[in-house]
């Protein structure tokens, strides 16, 4: 296994193409007869979940298909882009995404429909798993909630709404993310249903929450290292985000908790995809199962509390009261990947003006 750090992903992700372009001896299916292994460039969301990427699936897996997995970190905005720009020649055999780009990916191809046979695990998935793959798209690997991450050691009671972050006792202790992260754009899209929104009108949403950035109430931040400054340097004590980093943060040391708000959840749905144009791409739908397999599942609810989509996942008795799974993952609320992905722009636009005002 080898990770190629974000500064030199591109050296990395060229060097992994000219390897499989001369390669005369690896097998797209893998190398089981103990010749050299075959290489997939995979893209990793980086920090704790690559760590946990590289428990639940590299490590098993390599030693499964005698394979070599070449870690690229990439967001799903870069990985989409990066697809796009190698389309022609795509240096990358699986990608994930966070914020439904699939959607845009396999409307222009760049990455293969999986077929419902090729996965071991497909009939224990859970709808949401697969719902995509009638329309070209990877399936489901895991679940965060978005709810409101919070100081434990300072909010005695747990928030209960989405209105909670404009609660005057909260006021210039508040962390608000930027449309360009998935998670502000679900928060920003739940807190507007709550105001009385919705998808074709995000005035109220876009209203509120630019008011309390601009009365200085709230901080904007960009990225999940933004936000665990924000909580640890910054005097935030509440936030929408995501469950899975809330983990980070109270594994950090942080007296963090989650709260799932009253009026419902969106959620991050990560899609494991295999891209388009690539010799070993048996291998690499291969690469997709393996990560929807119980085990590789538990190993990622256990390190940071993501929901699995695999029922026969077994989570232990310290988290399968706190990890959303089974029939609740159905009350979880999942946008139309197509409507965002179309509008994500001018509702970037709106909010920007709001915040620059």
């Amino acid at each position: 296994m080898k990770i190629a750090k974000p500064f030199a992903a591109a050296a990395a992700i060229g060097l992994a193409l000219a390897v499989s372009a001369c390669s005369t001896t690896s097998a797209p299916s893998g190398n089981s007869d103990g010749g050299a292994p075959v290489e997939l460039v995979v893209t990793s969301f980086g920090g704790d979940w690559e760590k946990a990427y590289i428990e639940a699936v590299v490590k098993p897996f390599e030693e499964e298909y005698n394979a070599k997995i070449t870690l690229v970190t990439l967001y799903s905005a870069d990985a989409l882009a990066q697809l796009t720009a190698q389309a022609s020649a795509p240096q990358l055999d699986v990608v994930h995404f966070s914020g439904g780009q699939e959607a845009i990916a396999a409307a222009q191809g760049l990455i293969d429909p999986v077929d419902p046979a090729d996965l071991t695990t497909f009939d224990d998935l859970s709808p949401i798993a697969t719902e995509g793959l009638e329309r070209g798209e990877g399936p489901v690997m895991q679940v965060t909630p978005i709810g409101i991450v919070y100081r434990s050691d300072v909010i005695e009671k747990a928030p209960n709404s989405w209105e909670d972050v404009f609660d005057p006792k909260y006021a210039q202790h508040v962390a608000l993310t930027d449309l360009s992260n998935s998670y502000g754009l679900l928060s920003l899209l739940a807190v507007n249903e709550t105001l009385g929104g919705d998808t074709d009108d995000l005035e109220p949403g876009l209203d509120a929450l630019g008011d309390l950035a601009q009365s200085g109430d709230a901080i904007v931040i960009k990225t999940s290292a933004d936000m665990q400054q924000a909580f640890s340097a910054r005097d935030i004590w509440i936030a929408p985000y995501s469950q899975d980093y809330a983990e980070t943060l109270r594994k950090a040391g942080l007296d963090v908790e989650f709260a799932v708000p009253d009026e419902g959840a969106p959620a991050s749905f990560i899609t494991a995809n295999v891209v388009a144009g690539r010799t070993n791409s048996d291998l690499a739908t291969k690469l997709v199962d393996f990560s929807l397999r119980p085990e590789a599942q538990a190993t990622f609810a256990e390190a940071m509390l993501y929901s699995p989509v695999n029922t026969t996942t077994e989570l232990s008795s310290d988290i399968a009261d706190t990890v959303i799974h089974g029939d609740a993952l159905s009350k979880l609320v999942r946008y139309d990947s197509t409507v965002l992905n179309e509008r994500r722009a001018g509702w970037t636009d709106e909010w920007n003006l709001r915040i620059a005002q």
